[in-house]
């Protein structure tokens, strides 16, 4: 017995002198001596993770049609990025019981708020009621040790993203003050109207995977974002940005913002809401409009967006906490759920989309709504949901955005294969239900597509960062990566 049992061990030696001598050793060989297959063995994840970022960078090409100018409005601000526990323990709030609020008028509220989503890992956005009390938290996170102020928004750093590609010229229409004007890239231009004498200030309080304060303890990395900004509450500067486009001309809109007036409470957001939607309809109609959608926790405010503004834009950009309460306020697919359990389901995730597309897009011909695409992203993977014939490029689009995600949040230009790993499943179904299909993601090509109906689904995984130096505006990055990879198709140009 230990004479074969040496004999392996020998031969196990000799085959992988030869294989790290050689790694394109023939797999039949290896199969052929009964040895396990290195590449797919559950020991050699860090090989799969080169695998699929070197397959990124082969297969991630830019489109033939390419947006050469681009809108962004209204939401803008500067950023507080502090320590979430460390700046509660500095304004000696005691750990205790979370407990979700729609909108905080305490620092009590906060600290219930901030530990209800930190012992999820999740992220969220609330409207402070009191400004003298927000105006105290925002001074001691400002003078908070370690505290650091960045471009925010996720109109701003939709533009700024944008910008970094110089052949792409970005209006940005928002409250900016002198501060955040100051950190705007330079290709950026802010029309006269929406500079401001003051700065709009958000905090945002980063948790890292694992960290604990008293019994909660972090499942992942993440953030609890909370301000007093009446300004972009009021989406003041959205008729500005409309009245704007006919001299700037984009052949792209980005808008963002709707969140913020949630806030603001329902006799605003109702009277407001319907302003924007003929704000909205006042632009071009051969413009394309993305709308980036953020945290929200008004059901019936989440119902009149569906109803009222994702018909009239042809993309919306959201994550997985958007996209249930999404079907939860239009009691679709899957609203029975509270919230995500782990990684989302893919085939439910694949319901909710396609359902938002035939409810509320143009995934019949004879729809009237002019939605036909949704980027959708979670921590694990995306996809890149399509109505057929409309949209080119996806397959590139749906992996540069997970590209993205992973370097920006190692704080990278690259992707580091030793930085990152693989969280999301390798198979998975097209649907929750039946009928449905057993998928599985091939890392040397890495994008799954299926179709339901008239939609095409396009899925990659997402090489998480295993230490994140920041995770505010990861979304947007991940959006404005996936539309500048994305083009319209010519016949819908025209």
């Amino acid at each position: 017995m230990w004479r074969q049992a040496s004999a392996a061990a020998l031969l196990a030696l000799a085959v992988g002198y030869f294989y790290h001598g050689n790694p394109d050793l023939p797999e039949q060989i290896l199969q052929y001596i009964g040895l396990p297959d290195f590449q797919s063995s559950p020991q050699s994840q860090h090989s799969l993770e080169q695998v699929i970022a070197a397959a990124w960078e082969t297969l991630i090409t830019l489109p033939t049609h390419r947006w050469s100018k681009v809108a962004v409005g209204v939401n803008a601000c500067v950023d507080v990025v502090v320590s979430g526990v460390g700046l509660l323990q500095a304004m000696a709030v005691d750990p205790g019981t979370g407990l979700d609020h729609e909108v905080l008028h305490s620092k009590e509220d906060l600290k219930e708020a901030f530990i209800h989503y930190m012992e999820r890992g999740a992220a969220a956005e609330r409207f402070f009621s009191d400004p003298e009390a927000f105006q105290r938290i925002a001074r001691s996170a400002a003078e908070y040790p370690g505290a650091k102020l960045y471009v925010g928004g996720n109109a701003a750093l939709i533009g700024q993203k944008l910008a970094t590609y110089p052949d792409i010229m970005v209006l940005l229409c928002g409250p900016v003050g002198p501060k955040l004007h100051e950190m705007l890239d330079e290709q950026i231009v802010v029309p006269p109207e929406s500079l401001q004498e003051t700065d709009e200030f958000h905090l945002i309080l980063e948790y890292k995977a694992g960290e604990q304060w008293g019994s909660t303890r972090a499942p992942q990395a993440n953030r609890f974002i909370f301000s007093h900004d009446v300004t972009n509450g009021e989406m003041s500067s959205l008729e500005t940005f409309v009245a704007s486009l006919d001299e700037f001309e984009p052949d792209l809109v980005v808008l963002s913002g709707l969140h913020m007036m949630e806030g603001q409470g329902k006799e605003l957001w109702e009277e407001r809401l319907k302003e924007a939607v003929l704000a909205i309809s006042d632009i071009r109609q051969d413009i394309p409009i993305h709308l980036e959608l953020a945290s929200m926790t008004d059901k019936e405010y989440m119902s009149s967006i569906m109803q009222e503004v994702i018909p009239i834009v042809s993309s919306i950009g959201l994550n997985e906490q958007e996209l249930l309460f999404l079907s939860q306020a239009g009691d679709g697919p899957h609203a029975d759920l509270d919230a995500w359990k782990g990684i989302p389901d893919v085939g439910r995730v694949s319901d909710i989309l396609l359902w938002v597309l035939e409810q509320h897009g143009r995934s019949e011909p004879s729809s009237e709504a002019d939605l036909t695409r949704i980027h959708f992203h979670t921590l694990a993977y995306h996809i890149l949901a399509t109505v057929d014939g409309y949209w080119g490029n996806q397959a590139a689009a749906v992996m540069a955005g997970a590209r993205v995600a992973s370097s920006q949040a190692c704080g990278l230009q690259f992707v580091d294969a030793g930085k990152v790993e693989l969280k999301a499943p390798l198979e998975f179904h097209s649907s929750h239900g039946e009928p449905r299909e057993k998928l599985s993601l091939n890392p040397a090509q890495p994008v799954t597509v299926w179709r339901r109906g008239n939609v095409t689904f396009h899925l990659t995984v997402v090489l998480v960062c295993k230490e994140p130096l920041r995770t505010v505006g990861l979304g947007d990055a991940i959006s404005a990566e996936g539309l500048v990879y994305s083009e319209l198709k010519a016949q819908q140009i025209e």
